[in-house]
């Protein structure tokens, strides 16, 4: 029998009317603010009333480092959800929105998978509520303001080669990394280069994120350094003028969305940052709403562990004064035999000794994620594929660091198949083992925030940088920017710099190639090697097979 495609699972779902999933939070209709029958926005009124409930349980998951093979992050987490209310338990999960860019390209949504998915699956893999198209706008605003004042009397003196502040589409579009802007004449405004990001890389999609309501979103707007003046001076966007017209624009999106699990489960979907520039964790409004909502909120952060969850607790919990519970570590036999050197086509016959010499990069994570102070287990994401022997050798791996592996078949069965890891979660949670801890201090100074990151987390020897980058640690540092968090921007396939370097490296160091300023985000953006801000379509695009049937309904999407 032939197995459906994910589109094809979710369009079978039997959705209930959204007002149905807002009663099981405690949510009355006139708090709801619909967006036809299956998804809907909280409003602000209602989640301020809100503010004085106790908090619920929060629950991060995580993975081990992305492979081709795929990890299953989203799929468990909406399968963890499943699992903990059919055990009986009030649970909520809180997600972060998909990108139209992997849609379209290679990666695909972001709704989950199989019978573990939220839906309706295409309306949020497309346009869902809106919330990107508000952020791009709002964006793209403050860089139609900026050309327009340097076009008249540029008062600011701000200078045309030193302006920061790119443009964004939610496109994957490599045409557009590197434009001219300007051209045409005096009357079209002043020639200079510039370029386009993909709008989650956009740092008004990291303080969406961070912003905990409408005035501290207008502040953060507010203090965005957009560039620097001919002295070199920093300009911001209040001093344009501009936060009051970029705050109206994004006044709605701000309220957290509301959809449902193929289970008829509640989830808050809501903002979606990248992970790598940014802390790539779904919105502090949704996360807060949740608690004061749900007994237990589970929620998930972007890529491996060493890049989300790090950022998770260093960024977002630091900033929003969460206190996670647990964590689940989510891995798959498949990416853990590709960490130990088996190709992608051999993925299907048992391998344990290439598991084993894999099992070093879950071995590191544990290892780190245990420095946070909050207690783990490992979800083992099962194929069909995977053997018993492969299993008990993830098992027996996770006891040398007191820690459980529990299988979870959530993909084929739902909540049903995640019920055994359900239950340890909760246990975990419900115990009081967690002693929540960031990995630094505010008052550590910035170089050594990166250093501690690269050295305790990536496990390397040293990070190094040339005279010009430790200048602008130092510029920033006695600018004031000192107590900022950092974000470590490197890429998400090894521990190292080196994409290529799988499993848990020892003995390299960390080259920073630059250090950029989120002064509205609030932390300092270190980029380590080469990163992509706008990412270009593979050569066979999944555009290409996505359509609209006869009946009407979008089919190829995943």
């Amino acid at each position: 029998m032939a197995v459906k495609s994910d589109i094809e699972i979710a369009r079978a779902a039997s959705l209930k009317p959204i007002t149905e999933i807002a009663e099981k939070l405690g949510i009355p209709g006139d708090a709801m603010i619909p967006f036809g029958h299956d998804k809907a926005k909280i409003s602000a009124d209602f989640i301020a009333s809100n503010g004085k409930n106790s908090d619920g349980k929060l629950i991060l998951v995580t993975a081990v480092s992305p492979t081709p093979a795929g990890e299953g992050k989203t799929t468990t987490t909406v399968g963890l959800g499943d699992g903990m209310n059919r055990i009986g338990k009030n649970a909520l999960i809180c997600l972060r929105e998909p990108s139209l860019g992997p849609c379209f390209g290679m990666k695909g949504g972001a709704a989950g998978g199989g019978y573990a998915q939220v839906v309706p699956m295409t309306d949020i893999n497309l346009h869902f509520t809106g919330d990107f198209h508000a952020i791009g706008a709002a964006h793209n605003l403050l860089a139609a303001l900026i050309d327009n004042h340097m076009h008249w009397e540029n008062e600011l003196n701000i200078d045309p080669r030193r302006v920061t502040w790119r443009r964004v589409v939610d496109m994957n579009d490599r045409a557009l990394r590197t434009i001219t802007s300007g051209l045409g004449g005096y009357h079209n405004g002043v020639v200079r280069e510039a370029g386009f990001d993909i709008t989650v890389a956009s740092e008004i999609m990291a303080i969406f994120c961070l912003a905990t309501d409408l005035a501290d979103l207008e502040k953060r707007l507010g203090n965005i350094v957009l560039g620097y003046t001919r002295k070199n001076e920093p300009v911001t966007v209040r001093e344009l003028n501009a936060q009051g017209a970029m705050t109206a624009l994004l006044k709605d999106a701000l309220q957290p969305n509301l959809v449902q699990t193929m289970e008829n489960n509640p989830c808050l979907m809501h903002g979606g940052p990248f992970a790598n520039i940014a802390h790539g964790c779904n919105s502090v409004m949704a996360t807060q709403t949740g608690l004061k909502l749900a007994d237990y909120v589970i929620t998930e952060a972007g890529f491996g562990a060493d890049l989300g969850a790090e950022k998770f607790f260093n960024i977002k919990c630091r900033k929003a004064g969460l206190r996670p519970n647990a964590v689940v570590l989510v891995a798959t036999i498949k990416a853990l035999k590709m960490q130990g050197g088996v190709a992608k086509d051999d993925l299907g016959s048992e391998n344990v000794a290439a598991l084993k010499d894999g099992l070093k990069n879950l071995g590191r994570h544990l290892r780190n994620l245990s420095q946070f102070g909050v207690p783990a287990v490992v979800a083992v994401n099962r194929y069909i594929a995977d053997t018993d022997a492969e299993v008990a050798a993830v098992r027996d791996y996770c006891k040398e660091f007191g820690v459980d592996a529990v299988n979870s078949t959530h993909w084929a069965d739902g909540g049903a198949g995640a019920t055994d890891l359900a239950e340890k979660v909760v246990e975990l949670a419900d115990s009081g083992a967690a002693q929540f801890r960031t990995l630094y201090t505010d008052d550590l100074p910035l170089w050594e925030k990166a250093k501690r990151v690269a050295t305790q987390i990536y496990g390397a020897d040293d990070i190094i940088a040339d005279k010009k980058v430790r200048q602008q640690f130092e510029d920033y540092q006695a600018a004031g920017y000192g107590h900022y968090p950092v974000c470590m921007a490197k890429t998400q396939y090894s521990f190292s710099t080196d994409p290529n370097l799988l499993g848990a490296p020892t003995g390299h160091v960390v080259p920073i190639r630059e250090v950029r300023l989120a002064a509205g985000a609030e932390f300092l953006v270190i980029v380590c090697g080469a990163i992509m801000t706008m990412p270009g379509l593979p050569r066979e695009p999944a555009a290409n097979a996505i359509r609209v049937n006869e009946e009407g309904q979008i089919e190829g999407l995943f």
